[in-house]
């Protein structure tokens, strides 16, 4: 069964005997720790030098989402596209004109939440200078973002550095999309050495709460074999809904991904599935496809909350200790934008020129 296979790792110390990296090489570069390879990851890692870390980010999260409930749903994801670029190492923080993952296909005008991690890493500087990386920090406010929205908590490990470069072209290819098919979003799951079955449906559950634009789904409206035609998988109340916020294809208007608790982390995500009213294609074909071995995943998801929680805390947990390569050298930015040889490049109104989904 799904909850004696997959049980909640948090709760034991041999889940990160599976997790194990390169030992910590560090250099002095401008008075910053500089790596060359990035330590084993311990959710104990600032205890001594930054024990307050997780209550600094609570603090700036809660002050943020008062003033924009998508905001938990937005650093989620933020999480989810940085570990897939090169490994959870903050590169899609960078600013850098000519690599930024920002502007990436599956980044642009869609991700967002970067000024909240700004005002996250100032706080954190004021308190332990130098201290916590800001791939740590986007990784800790995932997991306050859930248990905000009334999700599962999971001991985050943390020790990450953050790189000093970023990948576009990277980003434009192993970045799951929402018109990819199931064999695809597997491959590349598997690319990163995440479970092609339980980390596939777990994860993507995280669109049990936050906002698309319609962009990202018209095609199944208004032409989704290229005849003009409507998804066959996609339930025909909740397509008259849809095109009533897009009327017309390629518009950026907004809509909820859960439709019945949008703001909540719950399971109710995967009873859309089973009645054909997942938003995205890439959410709906967890559940269509034939003989698919995610149906079953889904079902039981569906009838129990706990085995989705349980299961999505452990891929939360295998997705962040997706590493760099290990030539990457790493470092604790002290602006999460720029590395630190570059530290003095002012970069404050990158942000303005992003339209934001999710």
């Amino acid at each position: 069964m799904l909850n004696n296979r997959y049980s909640m790792v948090v709760w034991s110390k041999m889940s990160f005997s599976r997790h194990i990296v390169a030992a910590l090489f560090c250099v002095a570069l401008l008075e910053t720790p500089v790596c060359v390879a990035q330590d084993q990851l311990t959710p104990t890692y600032y205890d001594q030098t930054c024990p307050y870390v997780t209550h600094i980010i609570r603090k700036i999260l809660l002050k943020a989402f008062l003033n924009d409930t998508r905001i938990t749903a937005s650093l989620l994801r933020l999480h989810f596209h940085d570990c897939f670029g090169q490994g959870c190492d903050g590169s899609i923080l960078l600013d850098d004109p000519n690599t930024t993952e920002k502007v990436a296909r599956p980044n642009a005008n869609s991700v967002r939440g970067f000024e909240v991690i700004d005002d996250m890493k100032a706080a954190l500087e004021n308190v332990c200078s130098q201290t916590v990386s800001c791939a740590d920090i986007v990784a800790i406010a995932a997991e306050q973002s859930v248990v905000l929205s009334g999700g599962p908590s999971w001991a985050v490990p943390l020790g990450r550095k953050d790189s000093r470069s970023a990948n576009r072209s990277l980003a434009n290819t192993v970045l799951p999309g929402f018109n990819d098919p199931l064999d695809l979003i597997k491959a590349k799951f598997a690319a990163v050495g995440l479970d092609t079955s339980l980390d596939v449906v777990a994860l993507s559950g995280a669109h049990t709460f936050g906002r698309a634009q319609c962009l990202a789904f018209d095609q199944r409206l208004y032409n989704f074999s290229g005849v003009g035609d409507q998804d066959p998988d996609l339930n025909e109340t909740l397509a008259a809904r849809l095109r009533e916020i897009c009327p017309t294809v390629g518009l950026t208007n907004l809509t909820n991904l859960d439709q019945t608790t949008p703001d909540d982390f719950d399971n109710v995500y995967f009873n859309n599935l089973q009645v054909e009213e997942g938003l995205l294609r890439s959410d709906q074909i967890l559940f269509t496809t034939q003989g698919a071995d995610t149906v079953e995943i889904v079902n039981q998801f569906s009838s129990n909350q706990t085995a989705f929680f349980e299961a999505f805390a452990e891929s939360m947990i295998r997705m962040g200790n997706v590493r760099p390569p290990a030539a990457v050298v790493g470092e604790v930015r002290l602006n999460c934008r720029v590395i630190n040889a570059n530290n003095s490049i002012t970069t404050a109104s990158a942000d303005a020129r992003l339209v934001t989904s999710i």
